[in-house]
């Protein structure tokens, strides 16, 4: 859901519902574009009135897990939500998405007025043509009727439970998928696309890191607590991976946990964050990683503070502390709109 601070801004705002199997999946995208106020999961299409979870998943209402994207049409077209919708699904599956079948999972937009249709219509079109899938393009362009928001729990899932999110997201096939998919689209659109993050060949890297930096992200060493860089650092702004520069955690989620190295309550992009099982050691953890550096980052655990419950322990190492002043100048002001309030 994520609402963001428009207080200085005029009260603009229309609203755009999209069907896209898991609703946990579909907010990320929409999220992270500069115009949108506000990501909303919940069921779209069916008949009853505010149907459960449980009703929806078994079928019973018509219902589709959906999201309600609310934005700002001055700084983001509904073109563009149609084109974050169409690069975060499998547009040719007509019995759901990747692992989760039947109805409530099937695709869909909803327009909600003439202009939207024929803006859905043509982007649908103009995709079936482009040649990028072999089989027809499936998802239904149907009448906008009724939304109803989902249970509290389903809301920003990605960073409230970003490690079975994750692992959800790695596992049904839909992370493989879009990767493969999309894979030639760089950064020609930065609202519209993730930016391009990579990993610098090995002698690049021994260049670039201190002897314990290489240890800890490529080796999977960990440094000494309380002997760290950053275990006690209060200053505001974000920390990126030192192999790729990409975002990994804001200090608006760190926390004092008393383990000697920096923790935070959950990432600050859940897509750059993966979690593994790792049984080194004589007992079995969950290993965090990078996504696109591949850098070895830490451990999560379960014993965290609210609202997330989790505890992740993360190596200085891994880590280049980005101020909030520096923000713009390094590359990331996009994440200044965190620090608004």
């Amino acid at each position: 859901m994520n609402p963001k601070n428009r207080d200085n801004e005029p009260n603009v705002r229309a609203e755009a519902v999209f069907a896209g199997g898991c609703f946990w999946c579909m907010e990320p995208p929409f999220e992270n574009l500069d115009g949108v106020i506000e990501v909303v999961p919940g069921y779209a299409g069916g008949t009853e009135e505010n149907p459960t979870y449980e009703e929806v998943s078994a079928g019973e209402t018509g219902h589709r897990e959906a999201v309600r994207v609310t934005y700002d049409p001055a700084r983001v077209s509904y073109q563009q939500l149609l084109e974050v919708f169409w690069r975060n699904i499998d547009p040719q599956d007509e019995f759901g998405q990747f692992a989760d079948k039947g109805s409530p999972y099937r695709t869909a937009i909803f327009y909600r007025d003439d202009d939207q249709r024929k803006l859905a219509e043509e982007s649908k079109a103009e995709l079936a043509r482009s040649g990028r899938f072999k089989k027809p393009i499936v998802t239904e362009i149907l009448k906008f009727t009724s939304f109803y928001p989902a249970e509290d729990y389903h809301r920003d899932y990605y960073r409230t439970n970003s490690v079975r999110y994750n692992t959800y997201k790695l596992f049904s096939g839909r992370e493989g998928f879009l990767k493969k998919t999309w894979s030639d689209i760089k950064d020609s659109k930065p609202d519209t696309v993730v930016k391009e993050y990579r990993k610098p060949p090995v002698p690049e890297l021994k260049k670039k890191l201190t002897p314990v930096q290489y240890r800890v992200t490529q080796e999977n060493a960990t440094e000494q607590p309380f002997r760290n860089e950053y275990w006690n650092n209060q200053a505001e702004g974000i920390y990126v991976d030192v192999v790729s520069g990409e975002p990994l955690f804001s200090s608006r989620d760190k926390f004092d946990s008393g383990c000697g190295w920096p923790s935070f309550t959950r990432p600050l992009t859940a897509q750059n964050v993966v979690a593994r099982s790792d049984s080194s050691r004589g007992m079995v953890r969950s290993e965090v990683r990078s996504a696109h550096g591949d850098s070895h980052l830490g451990h999560v655990f379960d014993d965290g503070p609210e609202p997330t419950g989790l505890r992740y322990c993360i190596n200085s190492a891994s880590l280049r502390f980005i101020p909030k002043a520096d923000l713009e100048k390094e590359g990331y002001g996009e994440y200044l709109k965190i620090f608004a309030d």
